[in-house]
């Protein structure tokens, strides 16, 4: 007689299971197995509606590097085993991020202390706690929960964010925390359905409210002194500056190609997400089954219930920080005998005060004023950099359309489900829930898409052209940021017809490509998503037209053109771009940079040294690439020093986007600096110039240095990183760079062929077995295979089943 398939071993509110797999039939039967090991409850399928007797519960198949499987019977049962398992790996930087949500911060950690930036733009604790209590006070999230599908979140996610929360709450319940982070800690406790939206919130409003909340809460009317206007020229800079694609601490390279580049006539996804690689921005993997009606893998931001970045058995799809600018500002003419009165068609209209009350550790509670308008919120900065004056006769306001879209996980759930590229664009056109990526897409019939389906204020160029203020007129062409002339009710967004809500595009407006041999982008605009197939037409708020590429992106399309021109790939073909390392500033540099430093008069014998080492040096940014370090602390220093205009000699030409601009001036006075002072920083850090990079860009993890390769952005390097230089010590920590990597395709059986790798692993406990385990597969360039079909997830070594219950 055969062994059961599972052995329950009680673990207070779970079971984890023995598997006996030579005994258990490697075939669909044995997904049913586990379904069966589910309570009735939560086995029966009420996908649409709450399990019958209110049970919630899962079962998960943990495999190697301690990815879970998480098999349910219906949404808030799968919702239910997501949350559970998030909790295991990451419950600190959960935990955090609640207390960030829900406007705690100061109570718990003091209002001067810094945010970690995850969830907002916030510089401190009480600014961050000011906006959130503000949201919670005015029920935002609430009423957006409660907003009908489509303007508002599916029944189907509400049903997963109720789970998740659930099972957040039966691991905090059930188990103890060893993450010293925060064990033993107060502000750690259970959530609500509403936290779990919140978040979703907070990530929703990072390019608007997000990016202006100090402004926000700082705003109030102004006092007997003058206050002077905006300075036109230094505005439209600084608003270049922060929504420029380098400055952003996210981005991505992702690439689809199209069976007709591949070697079997399938479509092949190779997805490099670029994000923080601490807090409340890690992505997170699993996989997500609900017999028969879901089984998607990939990763999930944390917190999320869903797969916002995966493939199933027919499509796979990654995502790129887009450049649609995702606010606008209407700048208000303001009542002569009221400050905090705006006029509209020459009628006075008050602005509405928000009063908010912040509980502070050890200190009385702080209460400030926020000032509202028809059109948002009045901000008196975007950044340090970027000054938005509250005058006696101006103030700015900030609108943000997607303060009202909680509906991406709707998108991210319908990419889950989909069955092609046609479905993909079909979920795009009716959940309209992206806030500020593109998707990059390919199924497994070979074809391929590109769309830039973001939530974005509806800007026309002929609204900016007809509606902008004088500081408008020169915002807009340099960044997309829109300054509309709020006085004028002719000047209002108005609405397109195949929108979700008022103010945005419709989904007939959004820059999309189909069915190229390749479909690249790098956080540039649409336009050479495809070099011999470029898309024109849209309007600026979405990104520049013939206008300089970054190097990141000039490489990328480099690589990817060529792979298509060769044809016949594979995902190992993905797997070799992903860590070729290549620097598109150093094959257009280096020679030019060695002979010149050769020439230089009167050198000393360090930057002899380094003539020498430069002219070695292999180009790549591999572990062992002796030069690397050095070329690379000269061109940041180069890059930064030297205006874009003065560093080529040949300058940029639409008619030749990804070759120009090109030819390195090294005539200019800054480039003999740069070199000297790149020289002068790694000596005062004690390190060689010849030094192999994984020496001295590294991670250090529970007292293990672990060599890290990649590069910054401003070598364009594919595969993105970007560490922390110390002084004293050269590199540190990296902060911010290639994340959730998966590689994609299909080979005609009924499981995908899929690579994937979580640069930073899967926990952010130090206790854990997989708080770094993947991270030296990366050092390594090793991938993980992932095991997707219920017969690989069974045959895996390390197979570990838990049953998870409330």
């Amino acid at each position: 007689m055969d062994q059961p398939a599972f052995t329950a071993v009680p673990l207070g509110g779970t079971l984890l299971f023995r598997t006996r797999l030579r005994h258990l039939a490697l075939t669909g039967a044995a997904l049913a197995t586990v379904v069966a090991a589910l309570p009735p409850a939560a086995a029966a399928d009420s996908r649409d509606g709450h399990p019958s007797g209110g049970g919630l519960s899962a079962v998960i198949r943990y495999t190697e590097h301690g990815i879970p499987h998480i098999v349910a019977g219906n949404y808030a049962s799968l919702g239910f085993g997501t949350g559970w398992a998030q909790a295991a790996d990451q419950v600190c930087v959960l935990a955090d991020g609640f207390v960030t949500v829900r406007g705690e911060r100061s109570r718990h950690f003091g209002p001067d202390a810094a945010t970690d930036g995850s969830l907002s733009s916030a510089t401190k604790n009480l600014s961050s706690d000011l906006y959130f209590r503000g949201v919670r006070d005015a029920g935002t999230v609430e009423k957006l929960l409660a907003t009908p599908a489509p303007a508002g979140p599916g029944h189907r996610v509400k049903e997963l964010m109720r789970g998740w929360a659930a099972g957040y709450n039966a691991w905090l319940k059930q188990n103890r925390i060893t993450d010293p982070a925060c064990r033993n800690a107060d502000w750690v406790g259970p959530v609500t359905t509403v936290d779990v939206a919140r978040r979703g919130f907070a990530v929703s409003v990072l390019g608007g409210q997000g990016r202006g909340i100090d402004g926000i809460t700082a705003a109030k009317p102004p006092g007997t002194a003058p206050v002077g206007a905006a300075d036109t020229a230094a505005t439209a800079k600084a608003a270049g500056e922060l929504f420029a694609s380098e400055s952003a601490d996210m981005g991505s390279n992702a690439v689809a190609f199209s069976g007709s580049a591949t070697a079997n006539g399938r479509g092949l996804l190779l997805g490099n997400p670029h994000y923080p690689w601490q807090g409340g921005r890690r992505f997170w993997q699993s996989q997500q089954t609900i017999p028969g009606e879901l089984n998607v893998s990939g990763s999930s931001l944390l917190g999320t219930a869903v797969v916002n970045i995966g493939f199933n058995d027919k499509v796979a799809w990654s995502h790129t920080v887009a450049t649609g600018v995702t606010l606008n500002l209407h700048q208000l003419t303001l009542d002569p005998a009221d400050p905090t009165a705006y006029l509209v068609d020459g009628k006075p209209e008050r602005m509405t005060m928000r009063t908010v009350t912040v509980p502070v550790k050890d200190g009385a509670p702080v209460t400030r004023t926020q000032w509202w308008t028809r059109y948002g919120p009045v901000v008196t900065a975007l950044g340090p950099t970027l000054p938005l004056p509250w005058s006696a006769t101006t103030a700015y306001a900030l609108n943000d359309p997607n303060a009202s879209n909680l509906r991406s996980a709707d998108t991210a759930l319908a990419f889950g489900k989909s069955r092609s590229i046609h479905d993909m664009l079909r979920a795009l056109r009716r959940t309209q829930g992206l806030p500020w990526v593109n998707t990059i897409a390919a199924d497994s019939k070979g074809h391929t898409l590109f769309s830039q389906s973001q939530v974005l204020p509806r800007i026309t160029d002929e609204l900016a052209q007809r509606c902008s203020t004088p500081l408008g007129k020169v915002t807009y062409p340099a960044s997309g940021v829109a300054v509309l002339d709020g006085s004028r009710g002719d000047c209002a967004l108005g609405s397109d017809e195949d929108a979700v809500q008022p103010g945005i595009f419709g989904p007939s407006k959004m820059p999309t490509l189909r069915d190229a041999p390749y479909a690249e982008n790098s956080n540039d605009s649409a336009w050479l998503t495809n070099a011999d197939r470029p898309i024109t037409g849209y309007e600026r708020v979405f990104g520049s037209i013939g206008t300089p590429r970054s190097l990141r992106t000039r490489g990328g399309i480099e690589d990817v053109a060529a792979m298509a021109d060769e044809g016949r790939l594979t995902v190992a073909d993905l797997q070799k771009q992903q860590f070729a390392n290549r620097v598109p500033a150093g094959d257009l540099t280096a020679a030019d940079t060695a002979k010149a430093c050769a020439a230089l008069p009167a050198k000393s014998a360090d930057l002899a040294q380094a003539c020498d080492v430069l002219a070695k040096w292999d180009r790549t940014m591999n572990t062992g690439s002796r030069g690397a370090l050095l070329f690379d602390r000269f061109w940041r220093g180069l890059t930064s020093s030297v205006p874009a205009a003065e560093l080529w000699k040949v300058p940029f030409s639409a008619a030749d986007p990804v070759r120009t601009p090109n030819t390195l001036n090294t005539t200019s006075p800054g480039f003999a600096r740069a070199l000297t002072n790149a020289v002068a920083e790694l000596r005062a850090a004690g390190t060689p110039l010849d030094a192999p990079l994984g020496e001295h860009q590294f991670v250090v993890r529970n007292g293990k240095g672990i060599p890290v390769h990649g590069g910054t952005e401003a070598l364009g390097v594919w595969n993105k990183i970007e560490p922390v230089w110390s002084p004293a010590g050269g590199y540190t920590e990296v902060v911010t760079g290639s994340s959730h990597i998966q590689a994609v395709g299909w080979d005609g059986g009924r499981c995908p062929v899929a690579r994937t790798l979580l640069t930073y692993s899967q926990s952010s406990n130090p206790r854990s077995p997989h708080y770094s385990d993947q991270t030296e597969l990366f050092s390594d360039e090793r991938w993980v295979t992932s095991r997707f079909c219920e017969r690989d997830i069974l045959r895996s070594p390390e197979l570990k089943v838990v049953w998870v219950r409330g």
